[in-house]
């Protein structure tokens, strides 16, 4: 989101004044930094008296929508005062984390990520104004340029994978994938934060040559990282809630051809045989994987009519007129109340229920864990949020029983 929203920024005319509100102070600067040298003002971790003045202040409310427990804590509590409010959404609300229904009638306007999310569950429901306020943003943009693509098949071509080390978002059957392929001399360099005694690198520890990966670790430069074009390994597993895929899109621009699982999000962003390849199972990402290593040129072809796709598709230009349009049409309607806690219930354990079924009926078929870090929207980012909270310890008495609970 930093990056989507530094980009806006900086694509973005002086009629539009923008103000951020951080509910949380940043782990990174650098995008926060963009913004402010673009001219955008930002406010981090205030009280909910200065952000209802700043949302009272305001012609447009923007919430950057994803199941946060901040977030719901910031609209239910925060007495916010009627607003014009347009929502951009970074899930992608297919499955759980899910986006409550009711804030699609609330906002002015809702903004989807994708096109994929268009077949949310809960959207076909909605009533025709409901769905006639409903448009797509996307939030990923590439680099400019073309990266140098390896053609001459005197070397291997490099492969990677860069984002979220960890099997919210990375397939486990990556590493089947690596180990699998017959050729012998080869190496996945794996860009992004991974916890060394947890499951992602004691599974890549355990396979058969686990020589074929390497972790890089968090990369502060993707374009640098990515300079020369490969095979993008972005194997994510089949129900994770991203949207944008913002590494694909860098390692595309870049001229990387991507191999994907054929997840939603995924194949709204690549073309099979045109700008990547699109497979169905582990088996034929195996198969395809080999295939690549062994046709550099076509993988160089493929890179470039990625980069060149995403050129003319995905850029901070298209993104800034997507939402100048969307805020064109919410100025033409009145500032209205909205009582959030209505939609989305009066307490943590209710905003954590929302994110995991559309149907109050369904909650106490919720099971959840509570191990491992408080990884974002889980269980334990709630508990995190709002440590001896009654809800969130009587749902964890529920599950778990008492003792677990004082635990």
């Amino acid at each position: 989101m930093g990056k989507a929203h530094a980009a806006l920024c900086a694509a973005s005319g002086p009629e539009i004044q923008r103000h951020y509100v951080l509910l949380e102070a940043p782990r990174d600067l650098r995008f926060a930094e963009q913004m402010r040298a673009s001219g955008a003002s930002l406010t981090i971790a205030p009280d909910f008296a200065a952000i209802a003045r700043l949302g009272s202040e305001a012609d447009i409310v923007q919430v950057e929508w994803w199941n946060h427990p901040r977030i719901y804590e910031c609209l239910c509590r925060a007495n916010l005062p009627p607003m014009r409010t347009v929502f951009w959404s970074h899930v992608s609300g297919l499955h759980a984390p899910y986006i409550p229904t009711g804030l699609f009638a609330a906002a002015d306007c809702f903004l989807l990520t994708s096109v994929c999310s268009l077949d949310a569950p809960n959207i076909a429901a909605l009533s025709e104004e409901a769905r006639g306020r409903i448009d797509v943003a996307n939030s990923g943009v590439g680099f400019e340029g073309h990266g140098r693509a390896s053609q001459d098949g005197a070397s291997p071509l490099p492969i990677a994978y860069m984002g979220t080390v960890d099997f919210s978002k990375m397939s486990p059957q990556v590493f089947e994938v690596i180990d699998a392929v017959e050729e012998t001399e080869f190496t996945v360099s794996i860009w992004g934060a991974v916890d060394p005694g947890g499951e992602v690198a004691h599974r890549a520890a355990a396979m058969r040559l686990p020589e074929r990966v390497a972790f890089k670790g968090l990369g502060v430069d993707p374009r640098a990282i990515l300079a020369e074009a490969g095979i993008f390994l972005y194997l994510l597993q089949p129900h994770h809630f991203g949207t944008a895929e913002n590494a694909l899109v860098e390692a595309m621009s870049l001229g990387w051809a991507p191999l994907v699982f054929a997840n939603p999000a995924e194949t709204a962003i690549v073309r099979h045989g045109e700008t990547g390849f699109v497979e169905k199972d582990a088996a034929a990402a195996c198969r395809r994987l080999a295939w690549m290593m062994r046709h550099p040129e076509a993988v160089a072809r493929i890179g470039q009519q990625a980069a060149a796709e995403i050129s003319a598709t995905r850029t901070s230009e298209s993104m800034a007129r997507t939402l100048q349009r969307a805020y064109r049409n919410v100025l033409a309607r009145e500032k209205r109340p909205t009582d959030f806690r209505a939609i989305l219930g009066e307490t943590p354990a209710d905003w954590f229920l929302s994110t995991q079924c559309l149907n109050a009926r369904d909650y106490e078929a919720v099971r959840f864990s509570t191990s491992g870090s408080a990884s974002k929207g889980s269980f334990s980012h709630f508990l995190a949020c709002f440590p001896g909270d009654p809800s969130l310890l009587a749902l964890l008495d529920a599950q778990y029983g008492p003792a677990r609970a004082k635990a």
